[in-house]
């Protein structure tokens, strides 16, 4: 007996003895688990890498293997993509958003490691990326497959999907609730005990999996040590607006710099350039090194010292005015590292690299006023509220930067400035960048799932599905009277005219020929192209359904042509739209 037949032997016996829910319950701990593992995997990967190559660094020299370390990553990398998997990896969170919003959920099965590879080695080599985009789409990668692999429906295997990612987040900062908030704030788009019951089943399976291997400080070890001061308050709401406007460059720079690699054709060429200038700012600035979680870790501590460690700025360690400069310098420069690093084809996520210009930017704030005698303020607890602005104001997920911080602090103490920092930060940085760095790719290809439902179903929606091609069709040149014939074997009232090529000509409706068609002495007189109309626009099957639905109601039509290639396809009616419309929505609400 062979594996399928026992896979559909225990469907059968499932279907009957385990209830559907119970059964997605089980499943979201075992996803769970496993992004659990992979997290240690991830994350231990790219300790050694680094651990082996920077052992017995000076700190207080400089090293110019930090010049070649990038680009030998990023080669290894491209081997591995190029001649191994032999597919495009993708980067991350936008890539399982892609999957859910155009793909049924689908993610292919070597996306369970190909993302672990390539990333330790991008990173592990001084890639200056983050981990937890590839830990999101590996894990998402595991639930998509588990769901596919018990052959469950596409609203399953999209909760598992987020199932995954819920895991990745949970058991790489050890924070159930920041990963749950981060799922429903990012991926998802509607809320309900349905998706929130596993999600929190996977997170916690996750949080305990990896903790079992990593302990309990699986990134950072943080203990408050300031109480929060009301008297504080107008400094956080100018934090706010710092670390928003500091997302808004980050966003601007990130794209900018992606745009300058995508005019270089050839990927050798970006290879060189992006390895050559990403060496040369990791060995003037040796923070920029990897995710930096290190450099974070010190400034919490106070060891902002330690931020010239190996660097040719080492004898500048106690003038504190070039320490700050070289702290805000890492704000401004982490953001170019990170974007070369993807446009010289490595792998990795924007997620570390967020939480590093947020600590940054926290900590030169609280100390520049500090230093200037202005006020006394707690420079760690800057830091802290500022990797939350800058999540808030990057990812456009205030939320999820709220909860995460209050869980690796293991507290609340900071919830009232947390709050403040992230709205101030989110909104500053929505006015200026309507989406965040995960969604603008997405959203400028019009295959953006959003939260909002009504956007999130038109999404869902593929419109060469809905292209209705049951229409009698007139050639140029006719006669009313062949067209009487025509039109009396059609239950239709819209009738398109297509010459030999292939071109719609324009359409005839009955209302057109209506005080006509009955006049025979008129048969032979009268032609088609004294009767058709030209329709007010067309569709095309690579439009968005927003854009179709956007035409319907600028036009008022209740038909539009489908155009392919200048060929006329078909007509896409207003009234079957609605009622696919309807139907997937029932199917992506129904609990």
């Amino acid at each position: 007996m062979n594996i399928n037949n026992l896979l559909n032997q225990f469907l059968i016996w499932r279907v009957k003895h385990i209830q559907h829910k119970h059964f997605v319950l089980f499943l979201s701990l075992i996803v769970g688990l496993l992004s659990g593992f992979a997290v240690i995997l991830i994350k231990n990967s790219v300790h050694f890498i680094k651990s082996l190559l920077t052992y017995r660094f000076v700190t207080e020299y400089h090293n110019y293997l930090f010049f070649l370390y990038p680009i030998v990553g990023l080669s290894l990398t491209l081997v591995f993509i190029k001649y191994i998997i032999k597919q495009p990896v993708g980067h991350g969170i936008p890539g399982v958003l892609y999957a859910i919003s155009k793909k049924n959920s689908i993610i292919k099965p070597f996306k369970m490691f190909s993302s672990i590879i390539a990333s330790a080695l991008t990173v592990g080599f001084g890639g200056s990326v983050g981990l937890e985009g590839p830990t999101v789409a590996t894990n998402s990668a595991i639930g998509s497959n588990v769901g596919r692999f018990f052959k469950l429906d596409y609203k399953t295997v999209t909760l598992l999907v987020g199932c995954g990612a819920a895991g990745a987040m949970s058991g790489i900062f050890n924070a159930p609730i920041a990963a749950l908030v981060f799922v429903l704030e990012v991926f998802m788009f509607d809320l309900s005990l349905t998706s929130m019951i596993p999600f929190l089943m996977a997170s916690v399976s996750a949080a305990l999996s990896s903790r079992m291997m990593l302990g309990d400080e699986v990134l950072f070890d943080i203990s408050i040590q300031d109480h929060f001061l009301v008297a504080d308050v107008p400094f956080y709401i100018l934090l706010g607006v710092f670390t928003g406007l500091i997302s808004v460059y980050f966003n601007k720079t990130f794209w900018l710099v992606d745009s300058l690699f995508e005019k270089i054709k050839r990927q050798r060429d970006k290879l060189l350039v992006g390895g050559i200038l990403l060496g040369v700012l990791i060995f003037f600035v040796p923070p920029l090194y990897g995710e930096g979680f290190k450099t974070i870790n010190s400034l919490l501590a106070g060891n902002y010292k330690e931020i010239v460690n190996q660097s040719l700025f080492f004898d500048q360690r106690n003038n504190l005015l070039i320490i700050i400069g070289l702290i805000f310098a890492l704000v401004l420069l982490k953001v170019v590292a990170s974007a070369i690093t993807f446009g010289a084809g490595g792998i990795g996520g924007i997620f570390a690299p967020s939480l590093f210009m947020g600590a940054s930017s926290g900590f030169v704030f609280a100390k520049t006023l500090n230093h200037l005698g202005l006020t006394h303020l707690s420079e760690s607890n800057f830091t802290l509220v500022g990797m939350a602005g800058l999540i808030a104001g990057v990812l456009h997920a205030p939320l999820t930067s709220l909860f995460l911080i209050a869980e690796i602090t293991r507290g609340y103490e900071l919830i009232i400035p947390l709050m403040i920092t992230a709205a101030i930060a989110y909104l500053t940085s929505k006015y200026f960048v309507p989406h965040s760095v995960y969604n603008m790719q997405l959203a400028k290809r019009g295959q953006l799932l959003t939260r909002h439902k009504d956007k999130a179903v038109l999404t869902l929606m593929k419109l060469h599905s809905e292209v209705e091609k049951d229409f009698n069709i007139l050639t140029p040149g006719l006669s009313l009277g062949s067209m009487v014939k025509v039109i009396a074997k059609s239950k239709r009232n819209l009738f398109p005219v297509v010459g030999e090529d292939g071109m719609l000509h324009g359409i005839v409706t009955l209302d057109n020929i209506r005080e006509i068609m009955f006049k025979p002495e008129l048969y032979d007189n009268v032609f088609i192209e004294s009767l058709m109309t030209q329709p007010a626009t067309f569709v095309s099957s690579n439009d968005s359904m927003d854009e179709v639905m956007e035409k319907f109601t600028a036009t008022n039509a209740w038909n539009l042509p489908v155009i392919d290639n200048k060929k006329y396809v078909g007509f896409v009616s207003k009234s079957k739209l609605f009622n696919a419309y309807r139907k997937v929505l029932i199917d992506f609400s129904d609990e």
